[in-house]
């Protein structure tokens, strides 16, 4: 997807190479103002590929294994399902891997108001199979997880290094106001680039209002969407 204001209802996207044919993406979207509201986007390694500009999704199931949302855009999902599967031996699951490569870039990844489950496949062997909530894909990667529901799927380190020590001092990963099994944070990594927030206005910051700008272009769409908290 490429023009800018396109708006997806009621659609599905899927990715049908499976497991094991490595990275395979259900959608790319460099759209500027994009919305997807009620729509389903189904892979495992790589399923979204939120490439660049301003997204919104809105009531969308998203499903993948391995950063099956990706990318470098200025993207917020909003009451959305996200469901981590069951991933080839020996992998490990992370749900995201924003790929910012300059601190002055305005992107990020936002989750706000979702849920986070394992699928039926994964839910047995959801505590011996490590899933997380994200990784540093580029040195700046940001990604705000807040007002979820988080499941036992997720580890308690929440988080996964790329390679070593990359990214973890200049990355900006941050957690609000979650619940859930897997939303309890006393465990989370110790990086300098993590951070529980506590202040409401901060997290302000990381909402459809603020982070989108959504108040000038999203109500044309007719998408419900939540401006603030």
């Amino acid at each position: 997807v490429v023009g800018d204001g396109f708006m997806a209802h009621s659609m599905g996207f899927r990715n049908t190479a499976g497991a094991a044919k490595h990275q395979a993406v259900a959608l790319r979207v460099q759209s500027d103002q994009a919305v997807f509201y009620n729509c389903r986007m189904d892979g495992y390694q790589d399923t979204l590929y939120a490439q660049t500009h301003r997204q919104f999704y809105r009531n969308c199931v998203i499903s993948g294994t391995i950063d099956f949302i990706f990318g470098d855009s200025s993207a917020i999902f909003q009451n959305c399902l996200i469901i981590i599967r069951r991933p080839l031996d020996n992998q490990q699951n992370t749900v995201t891997a924003h790929g910012r490569t300059d601190r002055r870039e305005p992107t990020g990844l936002v989750i706000q108001n979702c849920r986070i489950v394992p699928d039926g496949q994964l839910f047995p062997d959801r505590l011996k199979i490590p899933s997380y909530l994200g990784r540093p894909w580029k040195e700046y990667s940001r990604t705000v997880v807040m007002e979820s529901t988080i499941g036992d799927v997720i580890q308690p380190a929440g988080w996964m290094p790329w390679d070593g020590d990359f990214a973890l001092k200049t990355l900006f990963y941050a957690e609000y106001n979650n619940k859930g099994p897997g939303a309890i944070t006393t465990g989370r990594v110790n990086w300098p680039g993590f951070k529980v927030i506590t202040d409401k206005r901060e997290a302000l910051q990381y909402t459809v209002g603020t982070f989108l700008d959504g108040a000038s272009w999203l109500p044309a769409s007719g998408t419900p969407f939540v401006q603030g908290l």
